[in-house]
C-alpha cells in the first residue's frame, strides 16, 4: 500500500461539481472507483438521514478515521447556508491491511458512512458538501468532490435510497453488551502503552482492535495479547506529537470486531 509521498500528483486529482438529481447527487468518477451522497427526507425530529456512498473496483481500497502512517482519513465538509448542519461521519468495523512495509487500516470492498445530519430550517434544503478521501491500490488518488442534492419539502419517499441508509446504519458497530465489552483501560504516559481487557464473545479468528483519539495520538498494532476463555488482554503501544496535550479519559474510541460482531466505545480510563 503506497506512503504518502506516492501520492498521484496534482493533474491527477479529480474535482468534479455533479448537479443534483433527487435525493442522490451523480456519482463523481476516479480511477479506483467513485463516490455519491444519498439522502431521504428528514424525520420528525429533523435528522435527516444520508450516507457517504464510496464504490470502489476490485482491488482498490478506502481508509477509516485512523487509516495508519501512509493513509487518507475521509475529510466531509457541510455549506450550512443550505439549511442543513453536520456533526460527523459514523464508520462499520475497519480491516486492518499491511503492505510489507507500513500497516493501514480500512476496507478492500465498497462501503456507505452515515453522515449525522439535522435539518436547521423550515421549507427546502440545499445539501452541499465537499468530500475529500483517498482511494488506493499501487498509488493513492486523493479524491476531491464537491456534491450537491435538494430536499424539497415535499420530498417522496424513496425506498431502494432508504434501504441502502438503512443497511449502512445496521452495518455500524453495535454498543458494548455483557458478552461484548471493555472492562478495564488504563493508559501508562510514561511507557507510552494502553492496557484494554475486554470480554468477547466466541470466535473461531481473533479479536481485532481499531484505535482513534484525539489530534496528535495514534495507535500501534496491539501487543501482548493473550486470550483465556473469552476474556482479551492486550497492550497497545501509543505515538504521541510534541505538542499533544493530556490523553484525557473518553477522548479515545475503541472499535472491537469478534467474527460477525463489533462493538465501538469511548475508552474510561481507570
Amino acid at each position: 500500500m503506497p506512503h504518502l509521498a506516492a501520492l498521484a500528483t496534482l493533474p491527477a486529482y479529480f474535482f468534479i461539481t455533479p448537479a443534483a438529481d433527487a435525493a442522490q447527487s451523480r456519482w463523481v468518477q476516479s480511477e479506483g472507483g467513485e463516490v455519491r451522497i444519498v439522502a431521504d427526507r428528514p424525520e420528525p425530529d429533523g435528522t435527516i438521514p444520508a450516507i457517504l456512498d464510496i464504490r470502489l473496483k476490485p482491488g482498490w481500497k478506502t481508509y477509516w478515521i485512523e487509516p495508519g502512517a501512509s493513509g487518507i482519513p475521509p475529510q466531509v465538509t457541510i455549506d450550512p447556508r443550505g439549511g442543513i448542519s453536520f456533526s460527523g461521519l459514523r464508520f462499520p468495523a475497519p480491516k486492518a491491511f499491511h503492505d510489507g512495509i507500513a500497516g493501514y487500516t480500512g476496507y478492500d470492498h465498497s462501503v456507505a458512512f452515515p453522515l449525522s445530519l439535522k435539518r436547521e430550517k423550515t421549507g427546502d434544503l440545499s445539501l452541499k458538501i465537499s468530500v475529500f478521501l483517498g482511494i488506493c491500490k499501487d498509488i493513492c488518488i486523493p479524491v476531491q468532490a464537491d456534491l450537491d442534492l435538494s430536499l424539497p419539502q415535499e420530498l417522496a419517499e424513496n425506498p431502494l435510497d432508504r434501504a441502502r441508509i438503512d443497511d449502512a446504519v445496521a452495518a455500524l458497530p453495535m454498543q458494548p453488551s455483557d458478552t461484548f465489552k471493555v472492562t478495564a483501560a488504563s493508559f501508562d504516559a510514561v511507557e507510552k502503552r494502553l492496557h484494554l481487557s475486554l470480554v468477547t464473545p466466541p470466535t473461531a479468528t481473533p479479536a481485532e482492535l481499531f484505535l482513534s483519539g484525539p489530534p496528535g495520538y495514534s495507535f500501534g498494532t496491539p501487543e501482548t495479547v493473550a486470550t483465556d476463555d473469552g476474556r482479551i488482554t492486550a497492550e497497545i503501544p501509543v505515538r504521541v506529537s510534541a505538542k499533544s496535550g493530556a490523553l484525557k479519559s473518553g477522548s479515545v474510541r475503541l472499535v472491537a470486531r469478534a467474527g460477525d460482531r463489533s462493538i465501538e466505545t469511548l475508552l474510561a480510563f481507570d
